[in-house]
C-alpha cells in the first residue's frame, strides 16, 4: 500500500510531514500567529475603508456644494427679469392650434355647434344655470331648503374636471391619468397629499377606480360641478349621512332639466345683453366661406326658437333689416341629440317656424331656408354627398361634438374660449419667469438626485433638498394663482404636465382655437401644419432654464 502511495505521490510523504509540521506549530503555539496576521489584515482593512468613505464623502460634499453655489448663483438671478425673455415670443391668443396637419384648401364643407360656438355667453350665464338646478333640487328632488342658500362661484370650477361617483371627491387629472396633487377636493375642502392616499392609496386612477369617474368638459358643466361640491360639502357639515353617486346623479338630473324644459333658453332669451355677447366678427367669418364657395350648416341640440332668438340678437348690428342669418347656412338642423346623432338611424322632420309642428312627410333632400329636427348622420351623408374628408365641424363639447364627427371621418375643430385668457396669462412676463425657474429648479433637483446614493447620511444634501422642494412648491402656487385658485389652468398640471382634458383635445380635435372667427386671420387655401418642436399641446411653449444661467 505504502509503495502504491508512493508511485501515485512522490513526494507526498515529505508534503504531508511538512503540512503536519507546520499545523503543529501553529497549533502548538495556540494560534496566536494567525490570529496576529488576521488582525493586521482587517485592521488595514478598516483604515482603508474608512479613507474610502472619507473620499466618497469628500467627493459627495463637493458635488453638492457645487449643485448648492448653482442653486445659490440662480436665485440671485430670480429677482432680475433675463434679457433673454424680451426676446421670446409671444404666443398668439386667437391662433390656430393644430394636433394632425389640416389642408384648408381640401374642405368644402363647414359644420358648426350653437353654443359656446358660435353662440358667445356671458359669465352670468352659469349663475342662472346654477339657480335654476339649485331650485329644481329642492323643490322636485326635495333637498334640503338651506340648499337654497348656496351661490354660483365662478372662481372655483375648471372645464376637464372628474367626478368620483364612488367616493365623491371632484379632481383634475394629468395626461397620464393620475390625481393632480393640489386638485383634489371632496366638496369644496382640498384634500392632502395624504388624505388622497387614504382615499385611493395612490394618485394614479386604475383601470377599475377610473369607472366611477364622469368627465365634466363642456361649459355648462361649470354650474354641475360647482353644484356638486356644495351639496357634498353640504351633507359633510350637516353630519348627514349620502351616497355620493346619488349626488351625481340627482345634480345631472336637474341640470339636464333645466336644458330640456327650456328654462335656461327662456331666462337668456328674456334678458338676452345680461348672457350673450355680440359677435359681428362672427358674420364675417361666415360671409367670408360662403365667397369662397363652402357650403355651411348648423347641428345644434337647441331648440329652433332659442337659436333663433340668439342669432338675431348676436347678429342684430351687422346684418341688414331684409338679411336672415339663415340665409347663411345650406342646412339647419336643431335638436339633432348628438351624440346618439352619429349613431342612431333617427329619421328627420321637416319643422314648421310659424305653426311650431313636424311635418310628418319623409325627409329626401334638405331644401332652402327650412329647418329640421333630430336625424341622424348616416342620412345626412345619404342626402348631402359630403365626404368626410371634406367636412370639418366646430365645437365645444369634445364628446357629445367632437368624438363621433372624428370617428365618422369629419375634421374637427375644438371651440375653447377659456384658450384665450390662459395664453394671454402664458405670455405674461411674470408667468415665463416662474416657469423658467420651475424648470431650473427640476433640473438641479435631477443632478441633486443623481449624485447621492445615501441622502439621509448627508446634512447638507437634505438641507439643499429641502430647499430646492420649497422653491418649486413656491413657483408652481405663484403659477396656479395666476389661472384659477382652486385648480390651476385648464391645460396644465402644476407640474407642467398637460392635464386629462388637453389629452382629450389632442384626441379628438384636429385643430382647436378659442372662437371660430379666429380663422378670418388665416386664408381660406392655409395648409396648417404640426409644429415639429412640440411634445404635445401646440400652444404650449416650454420657457428654457436657461433664462438664468446667463
Amino acid at each position: 500500500m505504502a509503495s502504491f502511495r508512493s508511485r501515485l505521490f512522490p513526494f507526498g510523504s515529505s508534503l504531508l510531514s511538512t503540512s503536519l509540521a507546520h499545523s503543529a506549530l501553529i497549533e502548538g503555539v495556540g494560534g496566536n500567529i494567525l490570529r496576529r496576521f488576521s488582525s493586521v489584515v482587517t485592521t488595514e482593512q478598516r483604515v482603508l475603508k474608512l479613507k474610502e468613505e472619507e473620499k466618497a464623502n469628500q467627493i459627495l460634499e463637493d458635488e453638492v456644494a457645487k449643485i448648492r453655489h448653482e442653486f445659490d448663483a440662480a436665485k440671485e438671478r430670480f429677482h432680475k427679469i433675463p434679457v433673454a425673455l424680451k426676446e421670446m415670443p409671444k404666443i398668439d391668443p386667437k391662433g390656430i392650434y393644430v394636433n394632425k396637419n389640416l389642408r384648408l384648401d381640401n374642405v368644402q364643407v363647414y359644420g358648426f355647434d350653437y353654443d359656446y360656438t358660435l353662440a358667445h355667453y356671458s359669465a352670468n350665464l352659469q349663475s342662472l344655470i346654477y339657480d335654476l338646478a339649485k331650485e329644481y333640487l329642492v323643490n322636485e328632488l326635495r333637498y334640503p331648503d338651506s340648499c337654497m342658500e348656496f351661490k354660483y362661484d365662478n372662481s372655483f370650477p375648471i372645464r376637464g374636471l372628474y367626478y368620483d361617483k364612488l367616493k365623491g371627491c371632484l379632481m383634475k387629472l394629468d395626461f397620464f391619468g393620475s390625481i393632480e396633487p393640489d386638485g383634489c377636493y371632496f366638496g369644496r375642502q382640498k384634500l392632502t397629499r395624504s388624505e388622497i392616499n387614504d382615499f385611493y392609496g395612490t394618485r394614479h386612477m386604475g383601470r377599475d377606480q377610473a369607472r366611477g369617474l364622469v368627465g365634466l368638459m363642456d361649459f355648462f358643466c361649470f354650474s354641475e360641478a360647482c353644484l356638486i361640491a356644495d351639496i357634498v360639502q353640504h351633507f359633510v357639515d350637516a353630519k348627514l349621512e349620502f351616497d355620493s353617486s346619488y349626488v351625481y346623479e340627482d345634480v345631472n338630473r336637474a341640470i339636464q332639466h333645466v336644458h330640456l324644459s327650456g328654462l335656461v333658453h327662456r331666462g337668456i332669451l328674456s334678458d338676452p345683453k345680461k348672457y350673450l355677447v355680440k359677435n359681428g366678427q362672427l358674420l364675417r367669418f361666415l360671409r367670408m366661406l360662403r365667397e369662397n364657395g363652402k357650403k355651411l350648416f348648423l347641428l345644434t341640440n337647441s331648440p329652433y326658437y332659442f337659436v333663433d332668438g340668439g342669432m338675431n340678437f348676436m347678429l342684430e348690428d351687422s346684418l341688414g333689416s331684409q338679411d336672415s342669418w339663415r340665409e347663411l347656412f345650406d342646412v339647419v338642423i336643431a335638436k339633432a341629440s348628438k351624440p346618439e346623432f352619429y349613431t342612431s338611424e333617427h329619421p328627420f322632420r321637416c319643422y314648421d317656424v310659424e305653426k311650431d309642428t313636424l311635418a310628418f312627410s319623409k325627409v329626401d333632400a334638405f331644401l332652402p331656408n327650412k329647418i329640421y329636427y333630430r336625424g341622424c348622420l348616416k342620412t345626412f351623408l345619404e342626402i348631402t354627398k359630403w365626404n368626410g374628408p371634406e367636412v370639418i365641424y366646430f365645437g365645444d363639447h369634445l364628446f357629445s361634438d367632437l368624438r363621433g364627427p372624428s370617428k365618422a371621418g369629419w375634421r374637427t375643430a375644438a371651440i375653447i374660449h377659456e384658450l384665450e385668457n390662459e395664453i394671454q396669462t402664458q405670455n405674461e412676463d411674470c408667468y415665463r419667469i416662474e416657469q423658467a425657474k420651475l424648470h431650473l429648479i427640476q433640473e438641479i433637483l435631477g443632478k441633486l438626485h443623481a449624485t447621492v446614493a445615501n441622502p439621509e447620511e448627508s446634512e447638507e444634501y437634505m438641507s439643499l433638498l429641502w430647499e430646492l422642494n420649497e422653491e418649486r412648491q413656491k413657483a408652481r402656487n405663484t403659477m396656479r394663482g395666476m389661472f384659477n385658485r382652486s385648480f390651476g389652468a385648464t391645460f396644465l398640471t402644476d407640474t407642467g404636465q398637460e392635464s386629462a382634458f388637453a389629452y382629450h383635445i389632442h384626441q379628438y380635435a384636429d385643430v382647436y382655437t378659442s372662437k371660430p372667427e379666429n380663422f378670418l386671420f388665416y386664408p381660406p387655401e392655409a395648409w396648417l401644419h404640426v409644429p415639429y418642436d412640440i411634445k404635445i399641446m401646440p400652444h404650449h411653449v416650454k420657457v428654457s432654464s436657461g433664462l438664468f444661467r446667463t
